[in-house]
């Protein structure tokens, strides 16, 4: 779908639906159960929720486990392997007809797309509240809801203005200023940084996958001056310890550490900046009563209190209309709410990602360890 016919499809939707995703909890329950109490399975002890660490998981108990668990009585343990880490142990558990390690995972769309394809995910469609959300939570290419999208996020360039007295950086360039060496982050298999590389070192978007010579060649001498490498919790640190001045990295790790008092801020530069989504999956291979309330989890996580709550915390904008931006990010371009401010973005198919990221991966860890 393209830009135009997507903002067309979302703002039909805000029109018909705004004030009734507000609704919804006096129509349904705060999570939207169409059964009786008496007819409810048994709940289990605790619900497992894979989740990133720091800023990430705070907000999504926050947001959504803790008013679940005070909503049902179920506690909500979450799990902190990463993404990447959990993946080959979930695949392995459907295929040996094992019970999984966890109940919900919370999953990059593009992570969560290989696990759908690959059969080994629970069909969400039956959730109450996917009617109130916007098309973004829609998987593209994808049949029903083998996974449900939450919000999406900016791979912005984010710096301290200390470290740039003229302003804010307009080039992903500037990471090659020779002031610079030493002081730069990205993450640590490039995720975020491919795209506007692609553009940076003189190639097109539209030769992606085909031609990304461009791409490796920037990176190559972005390699040259000795970025730090990590996760999301790492870019907060890093900032919060003054050891960067300019990062690749999710605009809620920088925000986080501004929230800390830090001097820092962030921009989406003249290449553009990679938009991109997560989700929430359930893998096959739980107890009926488990994957019930699984299920339920995850329609409460779409519910406007929950989002509001937890995605405040993370400073993003989610899949359900209504919801308000935090003051301190109205107009911000790391929380695209118009076309205009899609215009600015990179969005590539997730089809393409899903079927080139490892090797995109691959290639770029090959690159800084050459």
């Amino acid at each position: 779908m393209n830009e135009r016919m997507f903002f067309a499809a979302l703002n039909r939707r805000r029109f018909l639906q705004g004030t009734a995703a507000l609704g919804a909890a006096g129509a349904f329950s705060t999570l939207g159960l169409s059964r009786a109490l008496a007819q409810e399975p048994e709940k289990p002890g605790e619900l497992i929720v894979r989740a990133w660490g720091g800023s990430w998981v705070e907000s999504l108990k926050a947001g959504v486990s803790d008013s679940f668990t005070a909503k049902t009585g179920i506690a909500i343990r979450h799990d902190l392997t990463e993404d990447n880490e959990i993946q080959p142990k979930v695949w392995a558990a459907v295929a040996q007809g094992r019970v999984p390690p966890i109940h919900i995972n919370w999953d990059t769309t593009t992570n969560a797309t290989k696990s759908a394809l690959r059969g080994v995910t629970e069909d969400l469609s039956d959730l109450p509240n996917l009617k109130n959300t916007t098309e973004l939570a829609k998987p593209v290419g994808l049949d029903g809801y083998p996974i449900v999208n939450t919000y999406g996020y900016v791979y912005v360039l984010a710096y301290r203005p200390e470290a740039f007295p003229d302003g804010p950086p307009t080039s992903w360039k500037v990471l090659l200023e020779p002031r610079l060496k030493g002081r730069i982050a990205l993450y640590n298999d490039g995720i975020g940084f491919h795209f506007p590389a692609q553009v940076a070192g003189g190639g097109k978007l539209k030769d992606i996958p085909g031609n990304m010579q461009p791409a490796w060649d920037f990176i190559a001498k972005v390699k040259e001056q000795q970025p730090l490498l990590g996760e999301d919790p790492d870019f907060t640190t890093w900032f919060q310890k003054g050891e960067i001045d300019a990062a690749c990295t999710i605009s809620t790790n920088a925000r986080e550490a501004k929230k800390n008092g830090i001097d820092v801020a962030w921009t989406v530069p003249e290449e553009g900046a990679k938009f991109d989504t997560d989700g929430l999956w359930i893998p096959k291979g739980l107890p009926e009563n488990e994957l019930y309330w699984a299920k339920q989890y995850i329609n409460h996580a779409l519910t406007p209190e929950a989002q509001q709550v937890w995605l405040d915390g993370l400073g993003l904008p989610g899949v359900v209309p209504g919801l308000k931006p935090p003051a301190d990010l109205v107009g911000d371009p790391s929380y695209p709410t118009t076309e205009e401010d899609f215009k600015k973005l990179i969005r590539i198919s997730s089809k393409v990602q899903v079927e080139n990221e490892s090797d995109w991966f691959a290639r770029f860890k090959a690159i800084m360890q050459g």
